[in-house]
């Protein structure tokens, strides 16, 4: 993986926490329907767990650069 593509992949990492977040306060402050509670804390909850595994890849890839 280049490391442009790198990149991208941990701003949609970032961005992928952020609307995890978003959606683990909606689902348990604001939202009070049962079913909606558990369908935003899934997606939630899949997109934070993909995040982390996206963030664990970079940073144990190591870095990309070539060095001369």
């Amino acid at each position: 993986m280049s490391a442009l593509d790198k990149m991208w992949l941990s701003f949609y990492a970032m961005g992928f926490m952020a609307i995890s977040m978003g959606l683990i306060y909606l689902s348990r402050h604001k939202l009070s329907n049962r079913l909606l509670k558990f369908i935003f804390a899934l997606i939630a909850y899949a997109l934070l767990i993909f995040s982390f595994f996206a963030m664990v890849y970079i940073v144990f890839s190591g870095p990309t650069g070539v060095s001369r």
